[in-house]
């Protein structure tokens, strides 16, 4: 098994890749998203999350009727705050707060195979307002997933690092304070949002 990890800009990018993995024959077991709060402006305000009653019908919120979009919820990751999430990397990246497992999200996403560098762009591209997909999937269907998740343009780890490293950013910081996106960026995570 591999683990295929894209970060996108804008939650309607990631949406429609999770929806075409699940039409593909992706398993939505097999499928995770997390995607920075701002996504929904339900829950922008929500500095804590509690209790896990709290992400009760986001999914139908954000335009998830069916698989794995149904299932999201407001969590807890420790570095990210909360976030808007399903799937088994969210369960994973929860655990870690409760001390299942150690390294917060970078370390879930290295734990699976992700590089380093880019689990830690990856991660404070969440932070910043963008939405991962990760699907677990077999090692004869890695290219087929490879070629679906590319085909709604996710950043370039790499051209993401150089840009957020002009600004002083070295590497994610789970201590860091929470992001504060401006409105500019918070049109574009929302971009295309569903109704």
């Amino acid at each position: 098994m591999r683990t295929v990890c894209r970060v996108y800009d804008s939650y309607a990018q990631a949406r429609a890749t999770v929806e075409a993995l699940e039409k593909a024959g992706f398993a939505s077991p097999d499928i995770s998203l997390v995607a920075n709060k701002h996504v929904s402006k339900d829950y922008a305000d929500v500095e804590e999350v509690s209790d896990a009653a709290k992400g009760a019908g986001i999914g139908g919120a954000l335009g998830g009727g069916a698989g794995l979009l149904a299932g999201l919820g407001l969590l807890a990751i420790p570095g990210l705050g909360p976030v808007v999430a399903a799937g088994w990397l969210a369960s994973t990246a929860v655990g870690v707060a409760a001390g299942a497992a150690t390294g917060g999200i970078v370390g879930a996403l290295v734990d699976v195979g992700v590089d380093r560098q880019h689990a830690e762009v990856y991660s404070e591209a969440i932070r910043r307002g963008g939405t991962m997909v990760t699907a677990k999937v077999r090692d004869e269907d890695s290219t087929r997933a490879e070629n679906i998740m590319d085909g709604q343009r996710p950043i370039d780890p790499v051209g993401r690092r150089d840009e957020y490293r002009k600004t002083g950013w070295q590497k994610f910081d789970q201590a860091a304070p929470p992001y504060r996106p401006g409105q500019a960026e918070i049109d574009r995570m929302r971009a295309n949002w569903p109704g």
